[in-house]
């Protein structure tokens, strides 16, 4: 469904407008921007949530940075993915959204300060740094075979306002992960520069191939891990996120000391989720399994029926729920988009909603069930080829 965090005015109302239109007419749609699990027919455990029946949340005893039983299941669920990191340096938030906020409070004076934010990705950031006061200045992920970070972009856009950089690995949508390489490169410049590397890796469970790739240890700046049990177990209603402290330690502990008094001025993170951390977590794993069969299921599909058009090309990509196609710039994106809602019954983003450089781009969830995915799919390209 399009989003009301789409930038912009006229584009968005419009096809919001059309959407809206069609489903009032009870047109039958394919729904191929679905990024909410709970609704793709994915199978969970009937005894997931009894994890919420634990008297101890009766009692109501705050803890700024989190309950020590939660902090120190997240910290063991870290490992998973190859990140060491002690449970005092685990801060908890009611989600990734949050963090981000609580960060640039940390970290930014409002009205003056910056953040760099890469572009492709989500249209969340622009809303969030608005909301903080704080300006958001974009550098570019260029595509050559696989996307990656255009340094010339983030260097020739770097002011003296910039207090953090922001990297999002696996990236959404583009589905590429930052490399070693290019995290050390952005590390180093944050150090030099005295800023702080934030680095949202909440799709980091769902590599479509492969496996995680090694990550800089111990950076030379202060940096920022963020998660979430939105993407990592398939719950976004529980609200349950983290920030993962790391660098040089000084930078780590003056950061925590500020982040508790900050996190105490909100304690925003419920008691029950707290207890049910490390039940919820093990539970999850059967969720997160399935969810990853269904995305790598489709992701094969995709690329099956794109072969089959040789005009479209579905863009390689190394993990997250999201595929982006480059289809023939014969019309607008939004042209395309609406004939599609329109002519085929499918729903699909447009690639100027995450700030691709240029058309043209439709952007696609690999969540729906794979028969409907399918279909869709298949009813996108016969369009966008024609």
């Amino acid at each position: 469904m399009f989003s009301s965090r789409v930038p912009g005015a006229l584009t968005p109302n419009r096809l919001t407008q059309v959407l809206q239109r069609l489903r009032a007419a009870g047109a039958p749609l394919i729904d191929l921007t679905l990024t909410n699990p709970t609704t793709a027919r994915i199978e969970y455990p009937e005894s997931m949530l009894d994890a919420f029946a634990d008297p101890r949340s009766f009692t109501y005893a705050p803890a700024p940075l989190g309950l020590t039983e939660a902090r120190e299941a997240i910290a063991r669920d870290c490992q998973r993915n190859g990140i060491k990191v002690a449970a005092d340096r685990v801060v908890l938030t009611s989600s990734t959204s949050e963090a981000y906020s609580l960060l640039f409070k940390l970290l930014c004076e409002p009205t003056g300060d910056a953040v760099m934010v890469p572009v492709p990705s989500y249209p969340l950031f622009e809303h969030l740094t608005d909301l903080d006061g704080v300006r958001s200045i974009p550098y570019r992920l260029d595509f050559h075979g696989r996307w990656g970070v255009d340094f010339d972009t983030l260097d020739g856009g770097w002011t003296d306002s910039v207090r953090a950089v922001l990297a999002v690995s696996p990236n959404n949508p583009t589905g590429s992960m930052v490399t070693d390489s290019e995290m050390r490169d952005l590390a180093a410049r944050c150090a030099k520069r005295d800023a702080a590397l934030i680095v949202d890796e909440v799709f980091i469970d769902y590599l479509l191939s492969g496996t995680v790739a090694p990550m800089v240890r111990t950076p030379e700046c202060l940096m920022f891990r963020l998660g979430g049990l939105s993407k990592s177990i398939g719950l976004p209603q529980v609200k349950l996120g983290w920030i993962v402290v790391e660098g040089p330690e000084p930078l780590v502990r003056s950061a925590l000391d500020r982040l508790e008094l900050i996190c105490d001025t909100y304690l925003s993170v419920s008691t029950p989720v707290q207890h049910a951390a490390a039940k919820l977590l093990a539970a999850g794993t059967s969720v997160r399994a399935r969810i990853l069969e269904r995305i790598r299921t489709n992701n094969r599909a995709l690329r099956q029926i794109a072969a089959q058009f040789r005009s479209i090309e579905a863009l390689p990509c190394d993990a997250g729920w999201s595929a982006v196609l480059r289809v023939p710039a014969t019309r607008s994106e939004e042209d395309l988009v609406i004939a599609l809602m329109e002519t085929a019954g499918i729903v699909v983003h447009p690639g100027f909603f995450f700030d691709f450089p240029h058309e043209a781009y439709l952007v696609v969830s690999l969540l729906p069930e794979p028969a409907v995915f399918e279909d869709g799919i298949r009813r996108v390209m016969e369009m966008a080829h024609a």
